[in-house]
């Protein structure tokens, strides 16, 4: 075999020199030879398409800025005759309170976010009670949800009425409705780093509740729970900036003040100043019972913060004319994502009448558009303070908050 091959190798190897020296293409009817060379060297018989280059990464879009409406009321104080005519309402089983709120149910539907003082600790472990030492039943807070309160501030002097037991089973009830935002008394050091926040219209508010008094009672020591007293500037003040790290509005809830007079002490408007300088942009007083000014702090960088030092009472059983009127705060808060800016651009006070017959009956609320000089005239609390009228509540509202936060 070795020897056949390379007899035949000659004849092999010229006949592959002249296939390699030209190429047969075949044209019309015959062929003609063709360089090699010159069948590789011009353009590409077909194109591959490139990708287009990708575009650079465009700027993250800013938001339009958001408009948010808070809405903000004081005091709900459940004393003895609101909670045993929710009872009778309810024929003797459980409680239903929506006769005393029925009137101004619709009030906070419209607004983003909603806030109460809620004065009287909801300590499901222990029977209701009146004053000094308040306890409501569950049914109120679930109607305050209904109503569409968010924020539940429960720093305030009656918080310790039930004692440290009282405390963890308000916050046990609490936590079972986890739409339910509450500030100023915690379950322990771990539960107070949890500042709480919501996020309404893209931008993230936090509250923070204060008070200034606990009517003398204190937990006993060892006790994991917090309450975060006014005397206690550092920590507030440290608060209040961790607050502001971590979102756009902070809103602080503060228990402070005397009782019962329209005119906000000095210790009011000295902690007023340095929530404001520590950061504060809206601060929300309660414990007056009675309403105070709303004012604004001016700030070295322009900006401001809204203080009303006291909403007074949303609803109680008091039987002093003063203390029948109470107000919503009704707000919008600007948010500018772009500057990092927040302004308060609009901001009303809106009245709310405490109304009750004679012996405290028929407890119930009104706003002050829809209340009349009847109602007025045939108000229980004329048996302890025989001026009250549509004018009484007009001069006083007057009187006490500025005609820029009243509408027309």
């Amino acid at each position: 075999m070795h020897r056949i091959f390379w007899k035949f190798f000659p004849l092999l190897a010229a006949a592959a020199l002249l296939c390699s020296s030209c190429l047969f293409v075949e044209v019309g009817e015959g062929a003609a030879p063709v360089s090699s060379t010159a069948a590789v060297s011009s353009e590409p018989v077909s194109s591959v398409p490139q990708p287009e280059p990708a575009p650079p990464p465009s700027e993250p879009e800013i938001p339009e800025p958001a408009v948010v409406r808070l809405k903000a009321v004081g005091d709900n104080l459940i004393h003895s005759s609101i909670y045993e005519q929710a009872n009778a309402r309810a024929g003797g089983e459980g409680y239903d309170y929506d006769y005393a709120y029925e009137n101004v149910k619709d009030l906070f539907l419209d607004a983003d976010i909603s806030s109460i003082n809620q004065e009287s600790i909801i300590a499901p472990e222990f029977p209701p009670s009146t004053y000094p030492m308040f306890n409501a039943t569950p049914e109120l807070g679930d109607l305050m949800l209904e109503l569409g309160f968010d924020v539940f501030n429960l720093a305030n002097n009656h918080c310790l009425d039930k004692g440290e037991a009282g405390v963890f089973s308000s916050l046990d009830y609490w936590a079972e409705r986890p739409q339910a935002v509450t500030t100023g008394v915690y379950r322990d050091g771990e539960d107070y780093e949890n500042i709480r926040t919501i996020e309404a219209q893209g931008a993230v508010f936090s509250f923070i509740g204060v008070t200034e008094l606990t009517n003398g009672l204190s937990l006993p020591a060892g006790s994991e729970a917090v309450i975060l007293l006014g005397a206690e500037e550092e920590k507030i003040e440290a608060r209040v900036k961790a607050a502001k790290e971590i979102s756009d509005v902070c809103v602080v809830n503060i228990h402070w003040g005397n009782e019962y007079t329209h005119t906000p002490t000095d210790r009011q408007r000295y902690l007023a100043q340095k929530l404001s300088e520590w950061g504060a942009d809206i601060i929300i007083g309660h414990h007056p019972h009675v309403i105070q000014p709303i004012e604004y702090i001016e700030r070295e960088d322009g900006s401001r913060t809204l203080v009303a030092y006291s909403l007074g009472n949303f609803i109680s059983a008091q039987d002093r004319a003063a203390r029948m009127i109470g107000g919503m705060l009704d707000l919008d808060v600007t948010v500018d994502f772009e500057t990092g800016k927040t302004e308060i651009t609009r901001c009303e006070f809106v009245p709310i009448i405490t109304h009750y017959d004679r012996g405290f009956r028929n407890n119930r609320l009104y706003a002050f558009a829809d209340y009349t000089e009847e109602l007025a005239a045939a108000h229980g609390v004329r048996a302890y303070s025989p001026e009250f009228s549509l004018d009484y509540i007009r001069q006083t509202v007057e009187s006490v908050i500025g005609a820029e936060f009243l509408g027309a």
